[in-house]
């Protein structure tokens, strides 16, 4: 199957494809040395025909093939999206238009969280992938036929995977469900990471507001240059490094030599010099400037029996619909549920209150109870007296 590596066959497919109700897309790329994907390959299918398209090819250009995607009328059909979805934004600013992710239907559907490809591929369509082309170098030209039949799998396979979870979706009624994952995945700030907000991604905890206050700063400076040098962020600044700057705030080259994280000589960098910069404008803030410390919680321990009963009501729920447990609520939200009624997490709207967060309010009040049956775990109502005592 030779790619596709003009403009006019690319306008020509594309105008094909336009006439159907959906496609589906994939793509290769590779990342490992830089912050941005390079695309290398696109893999789109119609109910007629599957293509390679060549990103790399000297005389393409895709906008025949962006403009598909901002085709509301044509669904695009993904599976995992993300990264794929990333690529697009980066090259056009704009999410494609009418997406639709397989592995979100799936988890809705009783494949379990995150399922894979492979997986689908085997439990719908009873095929077996050959995966020895999975990590291949995508950049080099030609492509081999191994390379060319593996890339098609991902999208002609696609096909009868989405049509077959469509249907499953339709007759369980749950199209609501796959319609609040989208939500996000339809949301350009999925992917596009602000320098100022990237403090937020780190799952670091600080007890003083200006080790805080020095994380934001050096993790919006990391981003930045990231996103500017093109390298990935652990190769700018490792995260060990970024918690060990904010605690420690090394104010000379000679401070950075006394740093277990940081290697030998950094102190000395240009690099350096600007962490200094920015650190010493941290140290400079009044205690009026610095951030707000989240207030500490002294109640029920979220990882404690209350947490631990809205798990066993959570798995209980998630086995009963069979959907992955991890769609209705993730361990983040069952910790906000036992801290707060009120907690703004997915599990207290929408068609998951319902099924489970309403449930879990009761639980964690002792207006229900769990027994555990040979059918399982149920819930029983709970007598208000009882529960007083």
């Amino acid at each position: 199957m030779d790619p596709i590596v003009s403009t006019d066959a690319l306008a020509a497919f594309c105008e094909r494809a336009a006439k159907f109700e959906y496609v589906t897309v994939d793509t290769e790329f590779l990342r490992e040395t830089t912050y941005w994907p390079r695309l290398c390959l696109i893999q789109v299918a119609t109910d007629e025909e599957a293509v390679l398209i060549d990103p790399l090819a000297p005389d393409i250009r895709l906008a025949p093939f962006f403009a598909l995607l901002a085709n509301p009328d044509v669904t695009k059909v993904f599976h995992a999206a993300r990264q794929d979805i990333e690529i697009f934004v980066k090259l056009t600013g704009a999410v494609p238009a009418n997406i639709y992710d397989t592995q979100v239907a799936a988890s809705v559907c009783g494949f379990g969280d995150s399922a894979s490809y492979d997986s689908l591929v085997r439990a719908i369509c009873n095929v077996e992938i050959d995966k020895s082309s999975r990590f291949t170098d995508w950049s080099a030209r030609p492509l081999t036929e191994k390379q060319s039949t593996y890339a098609l799998a991902d999208v002609t396979w696609l096909r009868d995977i989405y049509r077959e979870l469509r249907q499953q979706v339709e007759s369980t009624k749950r199209g609501d469900w796959v319609e609040d994952e989208l939500t996000v995945l339809r949301s350009i700030d999925t992917y596009v990471v602000q320098p100022e907000q990237a403090w937020q991604r780190l799952k670091m905890k600080f007890n003083r507001p200006r080790d805080l206050a020095a994380l934001k700063v050096l993790a919006r400076w990391r981003e930045q240059k990231a996103q500017d040098t093109d390298q990935p962020r652990s190769r700018v600044l490792k995260d060990d490094v970024l918690q060990e700057l904010a605690t420690q705030r090394p104010l000379t080259p000679d401070a950075f030599e006394k740093l277990r994280a940081v290697p030998r000589g950094y102190g000395r960098s240009s690099a350096a010099g600007e962490i200094i910069a920015l650190l010493k404008e941290v140290d400079a803030l009044p205690k009026s400037a610095l951030p707000a410390m989240p207030e500490r919680y002294r109640g029920p321990s979220p990882k404690g029996a209350v947490g631990d009963l809205l798990r066993v009501l959570l798995k209980a729920v998630a086995e009963q619909h069979g959907v992955a447990a991890r769609i209705i609520a993730t361990s983040d939200e069952i910790d906000a549920l036992v801290l707060d009624d009120e907690a703004d997490v997915p599990a207290l709207k929408g068609w998951r209150r319902k099924l489970f967060g309403e449930k879990a309010l009761s639980l964690k009040h002792g207006k229900i109870g769990l027994v555990a049956t040979r059918k399982g775990i149920l819930e029983i109502a709970v007598n208000p007296a009882q529960a007083a005592e």
